[in-house]
């Protein structure tokens, strides 16, 4: 397919994100002493700043890319609940599949950025399964139509039960709606029947309770090979941090080393993998140049600070110089 032509069809796709959304909050500061309690330094904060994270920008990254996104997922009903949606509305993003509850709180991810690294995290989350499980399920599935791709964003923080997973692939399927899933290793095996399960080479090897030696590409295809046996899934695409990505489908197998950049952060690269992968999974492109594009992407938003999404004019030229 023509790159341009490709580009161009992001722009007509609906997607469906299902999964663990958050507020990714930022306190920039600079760091000129070290704290006399303490053998830690003194972050003076110059600037506040509070992001979609999670699911959220999942959904950011394919509306970058052109395309419809519509989230699904639970917040809570306090403040962060309000902020969350507050940022979906300045972002242009549909709150239709929003739930909130009084019964959790909204996770929010603190990151103390100085010297243009970070220098700490605080999570503020609740990680117990919904119980508004059957509720959640009938908004999702109301919001089946139209839709070119699902993407099941999962985060441990409770939204994806082994309930919502199992019906919303089920109800894909039989709507035949591709589902693409970026997994933890809670559910890792709930997952069978998706088109393209995406994991990471910790997530496999802990999902899988197996070890291997990640520089050894052939250990590398044959448990993606049997994880995708298992998981009866038509692909698995495994990023492999520095070392690049790889595609283990029906038809091959199929090892793309990394492209060479500057990498500041890797804040956020797996959010923009799976939203590439959707789209062009959506537009049914060759699962390799899909693997192509997909690590051409993450790396693009490795070079720079905080989670942010990808820029569509910058990743079609980059994609330009690699896939022919």
């Amino acid at each position: 397919m023509d790159l341009n032509t490709l580009f161009q069809d992001f722009n007509n796709k609906k997607v469906l994100i299902v999964g663990d959304a958050m507020i990714d909050a930022y306190m920039w500061g600079e760091i000129n002493r070290m704290s006399p309690e303490a053998p830690v330094p003194v972050v003076e904060v110059k600037k506040h700043e509070n992001r979609l994270g999670g699911a959220a920008n999942v959904a950011l990254n394919l509306k970058a890319l052109g395309a419809t996104p519509i989230l699904c997922s639970v917040v809570g009903t306090g403040n962060r609940g309000v902020l969350f949606e507050k940022l979906m509305k300045e972002s242009n993003l549909s709150i239709e599949g929003i739930l909130s509850t009084s019964k959790r709180k909204t996770t929010i991810k603190t990151r103390v950025i100085a010297e243009n690294k970070h220098q700490l995290r605080i999570d503020e989350e609740e990680t117990h399964p919904i119980v508004q499980a059957e509720e959640f399920l009938t908004l999702t599935e109301s919001l089946m139509a139209d839709i070119d791709v699902i993407i099941l964003q999962d985060y441990n923080k409770g939204v994806l039960t082994p309930e919502v997973i199992e019906s919303v692939i089920a109800a894909a399927n039989k709507k035949e709606i591709p589902t693409i899933v970026d997994p933890k290793k809670q559910n890792f095996y709930s997952y069978k029947n998706c088109t393209i399960f995406k994991p990471n080479l910790s997530e496999i090897k802990a999902g899988m309770n197996i070890e291997f030696n990640s520089d050894n590409v052939a250990e590398i295809e044959d448990a993606s090979g049997e994880l995708r046996t298992i998981l009866n899934a038509k692909g698995v695409l495994l990023t492999l941090s520095e070392r690049g990505i790889c595609i283990n489908s029906e038809e091959k197998f199929t090892h793309t080393p990394a492209f060479k950049r500057n990498i500041i952060d890797v804040s956020g690269a797996g959010d923009t993998v799976i939203s590439v992968a959707s789209l062009c999974l959506a537009s049914k492109m060759d699962y390799t140049q899909l693997s192509i594009l997909s690590t051409l992407a993450g790396g693009i938003v490795c070079e720079e600070v905080g989670v942010v999404p990808i820029h569509k004019d910058k990743l079609l030229t980059e994609a330009k110089k690699h896939i022919n």
